[in-house]
């Protein structure tokens, strides 16, 4: 995540939108499922707990999708994994995204995922961590189509909702075959797929080559959407266009930074937000994260988000080191309110 800052650290001049209408504010649909729009917020790990999909919606985003959930943490009745299927009232339409690679299991677990309010139930196929990887989850289930479309036909016949699958290119660039792929789940049931076009040992390093997500759009007839290396509203019109897909995912670009959904949204640059725009922002995902994790927990996680969201504004070092080691919650809050009582330049 640190490509994340240094990008902020070291903004360039935004990139110009075509004029005309923008494509991204349409509506359209996954199987019966109908969105008010093209723009979607990707599933993130450890990331997109209700509070930050709430941040997401609030912002524009037509759908969120869940941090990953283990399908066997589910049919086990782990604790920590239950509180992830958790959703609240007013952030649909809203999916849950889960990961394993034992149809029935999988199928019990988005059972689960429906019967917590869940509008489509997603399966990730990206994750290159190795430790989900060597279950045979994650991008790992990309070597072996076959049993990836068996665990899509039987959640497909669990649920009333859609089933997508989140996939990578590939394992490897040299074993990818992605629209190959892409076809065998959509066979399988898939009523979307949203790619992000490196492969599994890329991680995040390089470029996401976009003509795989337009070979991918040619090969399937279900609605794809483009992850990957989207963080403005120029670059979004510009996958949009060139290939083709029916929506857009943005997953990293949103660290810290919800107002790029905005952005996208409008279909123009904004300007940066304000260092009191950013600090009223941290306190409203704050609300909500304590109310999604607990007190403690809460101001554990949002430790990460501070460097995030303060990227880019004159705020000192030892400010942000301050803030990773407060006590609290609410003391780090308080640091925060001192910062907009005393604003530096931004």
């Amino acid at each position: 995540m640190k490509a994340v800052l240094a990008g902020r650290s070291a903004p360039t001049a935004p990139e110009p939108v075509p004029s005309g209408p923008n494509p991204v504010a349409e509506p359209f649909a996954i199987g019966g499922l109908q969105l008010a729009n093209r723009l979607v917020q990707a599933p993130l790990a450890g990331i997109a707990n209700w509070a930050f999909r709430r941040q997401s919606r609030r912002h524009g985003a037509g759908l969120t999708v869940s941090e990953m959930v283990s399908s066997f943490g589910v049919v086990h009745g782990n604790e920590k994994t239950t509180r992830m299927l958790r959703i609240v009232a007013d952030e649909h339409p809203v999916g849950v995204q889960v990961f394993g690679a034992h149809p029935e299991v999988m199928a019990e677990a988005a059972r689960a995922a429906e019967a917590a309010g869940a509008d489509l139930v997603d399966i990730n196929m990206g994750c290159p961590v190795s430790k989900v990887c060597k279950t045979g989850a994650g991008a790992a289930m990309l070597d072996d189509p076959d049993a990836a479309a068996r665990v899509i036909e039987a959640m497909a016949r669990a649920v009333a909702i859609p089933v997508t699958a989140k996939m990578r290119r590939g394992m490897t660039p040299a074993t990818s075959r992605p629209a190959e792929t892409a076809r065998r789940l959509e066979s399988a049931g898939a009523a979307a797929i949203c790619l992000h076009p490196r492969a599994a040992a890329e991680e995040y390093g390089g470029t996401a080559d976009h003509r795989i997500t337009a070979e991918v759009v040619a090969a399937v007839s279900v609605p794809v959407i483009a992850s990957g290396d989207i963080d403005s509203a120029a670059a979004a019109r510009r996958v949009l266009e060139e290939t083709g897909c029916a929506a857009i995912a943005i997953g990293r670009a949103a660290l810290g930074n919800p107002w790029v959904f905005d952005e996208i949204l409008a279909g123009a640059p904004r300007p940066r937000p304000t260092l009191d725009e950013v600090i009223a922002e941290v306190e409203r995902f704050a609300a909500d994260l304590r109310d999604a994790l607990g007190e403690d927990r809460a101001g554990a996680d949002i430790r990460k988000f501070y460097p995030w969201y303060l990227a880019g504004h004159d705020v000192p070092k030892e400010e942000i080191d301050a803030l990773l080691v407060a006590p609290g919650l609410d003391a780090a809050l308080g640091r925060l309110r001192a910062l907009r009582a005393a604003p530096l330049a931004a």
